[in-house]
């Protein structure tokens, strides 16, 4: 079954990263390309991602058939995704874990970070008949 992982953080504490020491950073991405690979060398991973900023993201809505692009997410929201995994995996209770470990993320000082991890399974599309 696939699952989609989802990497929330706080507006307050979303680019709270970008002033941590050097050596914490280097610690955080270390940890990621590790984790990424152990999906990869298990064969659980299908893929993964980290997203822009949102400052960067755009909601985009059809009008008439045009395009109608105003900026988002909205401001009130006081989490966003910042990143996803999509994983391969025989159980929802191991889709828990890869999630747990992702939480796991260190921070500040080697701390894990215990970021939340949305866990959802992909539906895919419903019958033609449906």
């Amino acid at each position: 079954m696939k699952y989609m992982l989802m990497m929330h953080v706080g507006r307050d504490d979303g680019t709270e990263v970008l002033h941590w020491a050097p050596e914490d950073i280097r610690n955080m991405v270390e940890f990621q390309r590790a984790f990424d690979q152990e999906l990869e060398d298990s064969g659980e991973m299908v893929f993964n991602a980290g997203l822009g900023w949102p400052d960067q993201a755009r909601i985009v809505r059809s009008d008439d058939g045009a395009a109608v692009v105003t900026d988002g997410p909205f401001p009130e929201g006081r989490e966003f995704l910042i990143g996803f995994w999509v994983v391969d995996c025989d159980s929802e209770e191991r889709a828990y874990a890869i999630a747990a470990k992702a939480s796991s993320s260190p921070g500040p000082g080697g701390a894990p970070t215990g970021v939340p991890i949305e866990v959802r399974p992909l539906a895919g599309p419903p019958p033609v008949d449906a």
